[in-house]
């Protein structure tokens, strides 16, 4: 079978999680292709809740493989955590010996770059993501299949560490890294995910060639593309599908399909435009009913109307077939429920989204009400049990995205879904 690319839709948070652990079920190998710890997946199911930032979402199941891609940027100490609290089974993890690794200075490069950005600040998550990537871009960075050769990385270290101390003490006035403490630090990653370190694009291909299903698992979402997304506030990653291919070494004749993860409403972490933001008594019922708050930061999120401008955008860019719908049972009990179906900006009408921020921190949103329903639809299974209210909700999303809905998330636990339309054979 193909492979099938599940990505997040909206400004990430949709409960990827939860689907690709749904999924995985028929599923060979998972793998993860972009992105670091700076994104959370939370996972529910019969043998616990699982707190994911690294390791993809399909680990819970006995008979899958999980892959981390060379898109992935990795920090060795937050993935050995990650396996140990979450009691996870070592054997079934593959991490690409060309990621790039997260790094001390890294971190300290993050936290002290976003102190001094002051009141124009992205809302980074500090865990050193962003510089890690650009160390890659230039050329500096370090991967993973690395950590395995000492003699080659005492060569680099020092010249690498020497230049980032320039910058840490000279720009930023920050206390300098201390290279024996790296240097420790790299040892002792080596001895701890060496049994991990493999090329894992070969684990796709034979899973591929033997015709078993493997799922391509986003992090962050669409919005935050580095290409395609709200810049500046964006990921430093692409994690919209063209992400897929250069960070897991996948050709696009691989694919069966591509799916969107869709909150029923939208939520954004962090700083940037966010045209259809909720009032903040509007938006603190949501947060609260939904427990919207960061998996990785514990941040509040902000919380808005569903946007059918920026979900047809990302449905285009991304290419997606199918439409996951999460968090519909949040939506019990309103009484009206909106959805942006086109933006005002400057005066003009329009359907198009803009992803320059200053464009689109001026777009108001024109708003259709739809009527709201008071049957709960938490928990339900079957499509018989969808009362009409949410079911005509369902049917505007679809008409506002352009794509069929196929799968319903009715609550956070594995169990709690709604298959319209099956993804997977």
């Amino acid at each position: 079978m193909p492979a099938y690319a599940v990505i997040g839709a909206q400004w990430g948070d949709e409960g990827k999680g939860k689907i690709i652990d749904f999924l995985a079920e028929n599923a060979a190998v998972i793998a993860r292709y972009s992105g670091g710890n700076n994104a959370g997946h939370t996972v529910i199911n019969d043998a616990g809740t699982f707190k994911l930032h690294l390791v993809p979402s399909g680990i819970c199941w006995p008979h899958t493989m999980n892959v981390i891609g060379n898109g992935v940027v990795v920090d060795p100490d937050v993935l050995l955590k990650e396996i140990r609290e979450n009691d996870l089974d070592p054997s079934r993890l593959a991490v690409s010996d060309r990621a790039h690794l997260i790094m001390p200075y890294h971190i300290t490069l993050d936290r002290l770059e976003e102190m001094r950005r002051g009141s124009a600040a992205i809302g980074t998550t500090g865990r050193g993501i962003g510089p890690a990537y650009v160390d890659k871009v230039s050329r500096q960075g370090l991967r993973v299949g690395e950590l395995l050769d000492p003699e080659d990385l005492a060569l680099r270290l020092p010249e690498i560490i020497a230049f980032k101390n320039e910058i840490i003490t000279k720009i930023y006035g920050g206390d300098p890294i201390d290279i024996d403490e790296v240097f420790e630090k790299a040892n002792h990653w080596a001895s701890e995910i060496a049994q991990f370190i493999r090329p894992v694009e070969n684990i796709i291909d034979e899973a591929l060639v033997s015709g078993e299903n493997v799922i391509v698992e986003g992090a962050q979402g669409a919005l935050l593309d580095l290409d395609h997304g709200t810049y500046p506030f964006v990921t430093s990653s692409n994690s919209t599908v063209g992400g897929t291919m250069t960070g897991l070494g996948m050709g696009p004749r691989a694919y069966g399909g591509v799916a969107g993860i869709y909150k029923a409403f939208c939520t954004r972490v962090g700083a940037g435009p966010f045209p259809t933001e909720m009032e903040e008594e509007e938006g603190t019922r949501v947060r609260e009913m939904a427990g919207e708050f960061g998996v990785t930061t514990g941040r509040a999120r902000r919380i808005g109307w569903f946007d059918g401008v920026a979900g047809r955008y990302t449905a285009r860019v991304n290419g997606f077939d199918a439409m996951i719908i999460t968090r519909l049972d949040t939506l019990d009990g309103w009484d009206e429920i909106k959805v942006c179906v086109a933006y005002e900006i400057d005066g003009v009408r329009t359907d198009q989204f803009p992803v320059d921020a200053m464009t689109l921190d001026r777009a108001k949103p024109i708003y259709e009400t739809i009527s709201g329903w008071t049957e709960s639809t938490r928990s339900i299974t079957k499509a018989r049990q969808l009362n009409s209210g949410a079911r005509a909700y369902i049917e505007k999303l679809e008409e506002v995205v352009g794509v069929p809905a196929k799968i319903i998330s009715t609550g956070p636990h594995r169990n709690e879904t709604l298959v319209l339309q099956e993804l997977l054979d």
